[in-house]
């Protein structure tokens, strides 16, 4: 199954790098290309690739309001967005993770972390440029701008242990599993970790996204860092 990308930056280069890189792999293809941020809102929701690639900083709309209307709060049917940008500022990061973007690259990362970020995110999976991954969520904990991510769903209930805005507490395991998850470390990583079978990794995850009424592993990082949770123990 090839997986149809769509790029937006308003610099023609990058977007020649980009596709040059992605239509190498034989597992995806570019589809699309934009120069600003509506045009590339208005091809994704015609075209509904598997990935929108954006840049933040375009004309007319920036990459961070694309990713709120094409993935955001409210979307009923969300796009994944991949955000890669020169810039790594925090601010950056977060309003991109709350708008609905499932990965954050830096442009001058090595093409396999784009392309494997790809793959991650026509997968449903997310993936952050290591570089920022752990100092940035990090920081949203003691500069926290908004609610986390269950804590944004007015209908949540209380849970245990400190765990606010759950529909039901987080086992120990998978309170585990969270931490190591926001600490930037893969699925196999995890099961490595633990002593535990990939799958059993990836049940604990799908438990803990229906308990937070999370959409993907970037926003269980942001909530364990934002509640202290990596906090609670040692990995």
């Amino acid at each position: 199954m090839t997986i149809r990308v769509l790029l937006a930056d308003d610099q023609e280069m990058v977007r020649a790098a980009f596709r040059m890189i992605i239509d190498s792999q034989p597992d995806m293809r570019v589809v699309a290309q934009a120069a600003d941020g509506t045009e590339a809102v208005d091809q994704a929701r015609e075209l509904r690739p598997d990935v929108c690639l954006l840049d933040i900083r375009m004309p007319r709309l920036d990459g961070l309001e694309a990713t709120r209307l094409l993935a955001g709060p409210g979307v009923p049917d969300p796009l994944n967005v991949l955000i890669a940008t020169t810039f790594d500022l925090d601010e950056y990061v977060y309003r991109a993770l709350r708008n609905g973007a499932c990965g954050f690259l830096l442009k001058d990362g090595a093409p396999g972390l784009l392309t494997e970020a790809v793959r991650a995110a026509a997968a449903g999976n997310s993936l952050i440029s290591p570089s920022v991954t752990v100092r940035l969520l990090a920081q949203m904990a003691p500069h926290r701008h908004g609610p986390s991510p269950s804590e944004a769903r007015p209908d949540r209930t209380a849970g245990g242990g400190g765990q606010d805005a759950l529909t039901e507490p987080l086992t120990q395991r998978e309170l585990d599993v969270v931490r190591r998850v926001a600490r930037g470390r893969t699925n196999e990583e995890v099961a490595a970790d633990l002593y535990v079978t990939l799958s059993t990794v990836k049940t604990h995850l799908g438990n803990v996204q229906r308990k937070l009424a999370a959409r993907n592993r970037v926003e269980i990082a942001a909530w364990a860092w934002e509640n202290g949770i990596c906090q609670d123990g040692q990995d």
